[in-house]
Order: C-alpha cells, then sequence, then structure tokens
C-alpha cells in the first residue's frame, strides 16, 4: 500500500499503529493510518488513487451508493476504508497533532516496505493516542510511552 501511495506522489505521514511499531513498539495492526496534505493536487491524486484501488467505507452495508471523490474527501475528516490493497484510515485532520501540514515539521522519516516516508515523531504519536482517548489508545500509550523513556 505504501508503494502506491509514494508511486502516486501522495504527500502522506504514517500515523497510528504502523508509527508506532517504526518506533519499536511490539502492537500488530491491520490497517494503515495516514494524515494527508490537503492541498488539491494531493487531495486531487489520493482521490484517484483510492477510486482505482476501489476504496469503499469500512462496517458500511456492501452495495450503498459511494462516490470516492475530491468532495468525499474534503466533507470528511477521517474515513475509514477497505480497498483492494487492504485497510486504509486517512485523516485530513487528527486530533493532538493537527493538519498534515502542522504535523510535517516534527515528523520523522522511517524506512517502511523499503520505502522511506514520513510518520509520526514517537511524541506526536504519544499526542494522537491521547487525544483520541479510546480504550485501546490508553493501552497503547503505556507502551509507547515506556519506548520514550527509554530513548531518551
Amino acid at each position: 500500500m505504501v508503494y502506491g501511495l509514494t508511486d502516486a506522489g501522495i504527500r502522506f505521514i504514517i500515523c497510528g499503529g504502523v508509527a508506532g511499531t517504526a518506533h519499536g513498539s511490539r502492537r500488530v495492526t491491520d490497517d494503515l493510518d495516514i494524515l494527508y496534505d490537503t492541498k488539491p493536487a494531493n487531495a486531487r491524486a489520493l482521490a484517484t488513487l483510492l477510486k482505482e484501488w476501489h476504496a469503499y467505507p469500512r462496517d458500511v452495508e456492501p452495495g450503498l451508493p459511494f462516490i470516492m471523490d475530491e468532495r468525499t474527501l474534503r466533507a470528511a475528516t477521517m474515513l475509514t476504508l477497505n480497498t483492494d490493497r487492504g485497510m486504509l484510515d486517512i485523516f485530513r485532520e487528527m486530533a493532538g497533532v493537527g493538519t498534515w501540514e502542522r504535523a510535517l515539521a516534527d515528523s520523522v522519516a522511517v524506512d517502511l516496505e523499503g520505502r522511506t516516508v514520513q510518520a509520526l515523531s514517537l511524541t506526536q504519536l504519544i499526542a494522537a493516542k491521547r487525544a483520541a482517548g479510546r480504550p485501546k489508545d490508553r493501552e497503547h500509550l503505556l507502551e509507547l510511552e515506556a519506548i520514550r523513556r527509554l530513548t531518551r
């Protein structure tokens, strides 16, 4: 999935469980979370790619009308999608870190699937997990904060 995003020239930052893994977390995740640049050309490229990948909202009854386009991206702060490439959660803005533009300065370069991509820094990831406040995020915080203590 990362190859497809980078090959299409999409500007994004890895978030969530995959970012945690990049920082040493042992948690396993089955989806990829990205915070994407919302500038029109990038949003257009992302919408086009998601349409090619047959993106459809996760946990929505199959067959209901859904149009993957720029308008759909603009209308949603977050989309949880099933695609031909796997599960993908896309964020226009993420609690605790803000937009792609705001998060980029503190993000870090990581190697993922043989590609260098940006990921949330450990500090940003902790802030995002804290802001999300879901039980699974609160549990993950314990490990992420321990990793931060060990890397200081």
